[in-house]
């Protein structure tokens, strides 16, 4: 038990900072100020800075745990369906960097110490092919935290994680605005 508990403490480490970090967002109510109108009046009513909060917002929605759908749809709503997109690609690329580098300097190379046949194949798959892996795994799963977390403990190359995201997030992000502007304005007559 002790050995495990070593072998893992980084990993294990990681797992307490977002827990207590999401119980105290909870605990505090500010969890609950992380939804679509409450980002879309931030974006709307802060001209000069609200990008810039944008910004911070989703980083540390991306670290409890919220949606980035939220953000994206605010941006959108607020923005527009260019500008919107734009501004979600700028923010979910600074909060997929942010999330990496405080993960990585948290847990290091934490799932390399997991001694299983499917997390050493993964693995594997990722060392063999880093940017390719990762603009997949954006392209269909963008900006999850599961993810952004997985990767900064998989041991991968800061830029292979930086170049990958910023290939593989694209599409999804103008796949979601043109969705999000087509409810907005069809189907809810928001605008």
């Amino acid at each position: 038990m002790i050995s495990f508990l070593q072998r893992h403490a980084r990993l294990i480490g990681v797992l307490v900072f977002l827990a207590t970090l999401l119980a105290v967002f909870e605990v505090s109510g500010l969890r609950g100020h992380f939804n679509l109108a409450y980002v879309r009046s931030q974006l709307t009513s802060h001209p000069q800075t609200g990008l810039l909060l944008f910004v911070l917002l989703f980083s540390l929605g991306n670290l409890i745990q919220i949606p980035g759908w939220i953000f994206l749809a605010s941006a959108v709503l607020a923005l527009g369906q260019v500008m919107g997109g734009l501004a979600t690609y700028v923010a979910a690329n600074v909060s997929c960097l942010v999330t990496f580098l405080l993960i990585r300097l948290l847990g290091g190379q934490a799932l390399r110490q997991i001694e299983n046949k499917t997390v050493v194949k993964i693995l594997s798959r990722l060392d063999a092919h880093p940017l390719q892996s990762i603009a997949l795994s954006r392209i269909v799963f963008q900006t999850l935290p599961a993810l952004n977390y997985a990767l900064a403990m998989s041991g991968v190359k800061l830029r292979h994680y930086i170049v990958g995201t910023l290939l593989g997030l694209p599409l999804p992000i103008a796949l979601y605005c043109v969705f999000f502007d087509f409810l907005a304005t069809t189907v809810f007559h928001i605008r």
